[in-house]
């Protein structure tokens, strides 16, 4: 996945785990120069800066800034993201930022704002706009091919929490962590990405788990979309047995469904459905090669992060001043556009009001239009 490093924009990734095995590779591929890895354990980041070739080990973000890089890629935990992200935007840095993308409303507010009046780049890190089976139904959604949707449904059981160790932070409210920010935000994202904004929520977030995690590790929203839409997002990530998933989107005219990463559709003329062919602008890089215990997540992950970085080079490189939070695309205009802060702010505005709708017992709560402007 890595390619020939190549001068131009230097970036500084923050973060060692999902930052040093995504992150770096997303943005070399991309065309930055990453010149320098932060970690908060300096023996851990010294040696996965150097088997990745990063030429400096920093300590602090302080001492990552003095090197005066163009970009930041922020993969730390949800609550460093406001202090960082700012002193990012203070050192003229436009910032990709990891999702959830801030710890509540308010921060993602004075993010957004301090991103504009700078002129900088925002975008945060939903680069799952680009996967396979996502990206498909974006783009089969614009074209119509299902007439004007109606009902959707999102939903997973994954067995991830009974297996997967998660960092510290993820068992602590205060710090961003839980299910419904992990894998929610991605989620809500995704909706949003499909049909437009979110107009209510009635939501609960369980612990499902037969041991108390202190956090919530699975959801289920109803979401009333401004366009009249309803979808139903339910996730459980400590669920026994194999992974399952269903996607299905419900429209005047047909329904599409995913299964694995391809999409199918079904007309009245065409009750079993056909599965879409994958236009050429949705085409993704080849996965990376390689073993390990998060080969297979990395193999998911990287291809559409990629095309994230693209879209955060491009955001830099193409518009006055960077451009502000303007979003950004595939190099031809036709495929996703990237998340930015403001898009950030509205999925932390669902996610707010699922919280307060689980806490009120289910009860449907109105989500804040997002500002314009």
């Amino acid at each position: 996945m890595d390619q020939p490093r190549t001068r131009g924009l230097r970036a500084v990734v923050a973060g060692t785990s999902f930052g040093a095995r995504i992150h770096v590779p997303a943005l070399r591929a991309a065309g930055f120069e990453v010149v320098a890895l932060v970690g908060t354990d300096p023996e851990r980041t010294a040696r996965r800066a150097a088997k990745l070739g990063v030429p400096a080990s920093c300590g602090s973000f302080e001492e990552a800034l003095a090197l005066g890089p163009d970009a930041v890629s922020l993969a730390t935990p949800p609550a460093t993201h406001g202090p960082l992200t700012l002193a990012a935007v203070a050192a003229g840095c436009h910032v990709l930022c990891e999702k959830p993308f801030t710890l509540d409303v308010a921060e993602a507010a004075d993010l957004v704002a301090a991103a504009a009046e700078a002129g900088l780049v925002g975008l945060v890190g939903h680069e799952f706009r680009w996967s396979p089976a996502q990206a498909l139904v974006w783009w089969a959604l614009r074209r119509g091919m299902v007439g004007e949707p109606r009902l959707a449904l999102d939903a997973s059981f994954l067995p991830m929490l009974r297996s997967f160790p998660m960092s510290e932070w993820w068992y602590d409210p205060a710090r961003g962590g839980g299910w419904l920010g992990a894998s929610g935000s991605h989620r809500v994202d995704r909706l949003r990405q499909w049909f437009g904004e979110v107009e209510a929520v009635s939501a609960t977030a369980p612990s499902l788990t037969d041991r108390p995690l202190g956090v919530d590790d699975g959801f289920h929203l109803r979401c009333r979309m401004a366009s009249g839409l309803e979808a139903v997002l339910l996730q459980s990530a400590a669920a026994a047995g194999p992974a399952w998933s269903a996607t299905r989107v419900l429209g005047t005219t047909g329904t599409l469904w995913t299964s694995g990463d391809a999409v199918l559709r079904a007309g009245a003329e065409d009750a079993e459905g056909d599965p879409l062919p994958v236009p050429e602008e949705l085409s993704l890089p080849p996965a990376p090669d390689g073993g390990g215990p998060l080969a297979a997540m990395t193999r998911t992950e990287l291809p559409p992060y990629v095309m994230l970085a693209r879209a955060f080079r491009e955001a830099i490189e193409g518009a006055p001043n960077g451009g502000g939070s303007a979003p950004t695309g595939s190099p031809d205009g036709q495929g996703p556009v990237a998340a930015t802060f403001a898009d950030g702010m509205a999925c932390m505005q669902v996610l707010a009001a699922a919280r307060r709708s689980a806490e009120a017992g289910a009860r449907w709560v109105e989500v804040p239009a997002p500002r314009t402007g």
